[in-house]
């Protein structure tokens, strides 16, 4: 088994629009159908995403994360994912922590991001890197079901 390969992308990067689907389609699974989270779909366009940090293992692309500028001050966690056959070997944790890494070095004072409380394992992921929940942000804050966290950094 080859070490782990990270690499910058963006968001029209093809390998990262198959996880976005994958993804699309747990969370609606998660919340008992796309219908339950119509609201949320607007605000998570893959193109829209500026970085996008993909994990290799074997040539084989096994997880995703991604950061959107929010504000001049935030930048925005968005999809981190890992396949559930990785799941376990802190790669979240990992992509997280270079998000967190290229915000800081891009001037940035904060990242931000949503989940869902359905979500226990982010929740936890993101308590462990130090986040701390704050008043959802827009458009969150007219979203039932987000919860939204912060870490300075």
């Amino acid at each position: 088994m080859d070490a782990l390969k990270y690499c910058w992308t963006d968001g029209t990067s093809e390998i990262f629009h198959q996880f976005y689907l994958i993804t699309e389609e747990y969370y609606s699974q998660i919340v008992g159908g796309a219908k339950n989270r119509k609201a949320f779909i607007p605000y998570n366009i893959s193109e829209s995403i500026q970085d996008v940090l993909l994990v290799y293992q074997d040539n084989v692309c096994i997880a995703c994360a991604g950061m959107k500028k929010y504000s001049e001050q935030d930048v925005e966690i968005k999809r981190v994912w890992v396949e559930p056959a990785y799941r376990g070997l802190k790669i979240a944790t990992q992509m997280v922590l270079k998000i967190e890494d290229k915000a800081r070095k891009k001037g940035f004072q904060r990242t931000i991001l949503q989940t869902r409380p359905i979500m226990p394992d982010a929740i936890a992921l993101y308590k462990k890197l130090g986040y701390y929940q704050i008043e959802n942000y827009p458009p969150y804050d007219k979203l039932e079901g987000a919860v939204c966290y912060a870490k300075n950094l």
